[in-house]
């Protein structure tokens, strides 16, 4: 498998707008209840008894050491009280590391001046901001301007697969191995292996008072017929045949067919050393930004409850979460043509899906299947699917 530089994104999924929101609104509780605290210690020692402007410095001190302190649990370890609570993190986009103290301070101010200020007009800018990002990384001026981006560090629940094993894939295996078998074992039996020369010089040299002699004479020839090559067959029986050139030049491409019949009927010990046998396998991987990874193996269906057609062979199904409902209920699919491409088609959905190709983005047209190369990425709504190619 190629090693590439890993993102924070491929290292852990780009956290949810909802639990961001939240995370966001328990920091504040905590910050505003301890500032409440020293405002409290304040009027009850220095206010009542009129020293305001002591008290008002000690307000402002503990407001300012309350957000220094998030400030420093945020650039060295990533998280805060909030972000701990609901399991993200707060990293650089490129090396996954916490941003730093300073870069921290500068995020938290953003955010301290967005929310009481502007009577949190400025925060419901930030979140319109991380909603309407075109990376899809859901990071908004505030990250931008610090260079960070919150992720989701929760450990991901591995799901074990229901593999639906259907009697139908061995009925249908069988039903293409047994076939051949009826079909060259028909032609086989009423054709006489004739050699063309042997045929022609004895229908000239013997008499037709042998014709009673062969009458039961091909059936004692079938066997021999299979196991030993048309050349090989006694002169004898070309008297069955009428001492006729026409006649003598029909059988000269039928032992062939036979010979050729017997050889696929039988155990295809060289087949797979021929030019059609891959030398190496390759097969395809893709991550959702939920976390979930795996190697496709047939069908796959996406969306938000995604239900397969009657008769599909739906191998995978992935339920993507939409928070502004931007992905249908069966959104798209993805599968494995004949030659091993990945292959990925839009399935109707309302806000269509865009495939990113180095760079650039172009959008998917419904019905029509669109081939996946190693690196691409494919936008569901406001979901994101990696495309890695693996070697084994």
């Amino acid at each position: 498998m190629t090693t590439t530089t890993v993102s924070a994104q491929q290292a852990a999924p780009v956290a949810a707008l909802d639990r961001r929101f939240y995370a966001f609104a328990l920091d504040r509780l905590v910050a505003w209840s301890a500032v409440a605290v020293v405002g409290a210690a304040a009027w009850w020692w220095l206010f009542r008894e009129d020293r305001v402007l002591a008290g008002v410095l000690v307000a402002a001190a503990g407001f300012l050491l309350v957000g220094l302190v998030l400030a420093v649990l945020l650039g060295t370890r990533g998280t805060s009280p909030g972000k701990a609570a609901y399991g993200l993190r707060v990293v650089d986009p490129t090396s996954g590391r916490p941003i730093g103290v300073g870069r921290a301070v500068l995020r938290t101010v953003i955010l301290g001046v967005a929310t009481l200020p502007t009577f949190g007009l400025g925060t419901a800018t930030l979140a319109w901001t991380a909603v309407e990002d075109p990376s899809r990384e859901r990071r908004g001026w505030h990250d931008r301007k610090a260079r960070s981006i919150v992720v989701d560090v929760r450990p991901v629940e591995v799901v074990a697969a229901v593999e639906d094993e259907r009697p139908r894939h061995v009925v249908n295996l069988t039903a293409m191995r047994l076939n051949p078998v009826r079909q060259t074992a028909t032609p086989a039996l009423p054709a006489p292996a004739v050699t063309p020369t042997v045929s022609l010089t004895a229908g000239l040299q013997q008499p037709s008072q042998h014709s009673p002699q062969q009458s039961w004479q091909p059936a004692a020839r079938q066997q021999p017929s299979v196991q030993q090559g048309p050349d090989q067959q006694p002169p004898g029986p070309s008297a069955y045949v009428p001492p006729s050139v026409p006649q003598a030049d029909r059988p000269t491409t039928a032992p062939r067919d036979r010979g050729r019949h017997a050889a696929d009927s039988g155990p295809a010990t060289g087949r797979p050393d021929g030019p059609g046998a891959p030398a190496t396998r390759t097969r395809w991987r893709v991550t959702f930004d939920s976390g979930e990874t795996f190697l496709v193996e047939g069908l796959g269906l996406v969306g938000r409850r995604p239900e397969g057609r009657a008769g599909e062979p739906v191998r995978h199904v992935v339920p993507l979460v939409s928070e502004n409902m931007s992905i249908s209920k069966t959104h798209a699919q993805f599968h494995l043509a004949g030659d091993g491409a990945l292959v990925v088609m839009d399935r109707g959905s309302t806000n269509g899906s865009i495939l990113v190709r180095r760079g650039v983005s172009r959008e998917l047209s419904a019905g029509r299947p669109a081939t996946l190369l190693d690196g691409d990425r494919v936008l569901f709504g406001d979901r994101e699917m990696r495309v890695v190619r693996e070697q084994g």
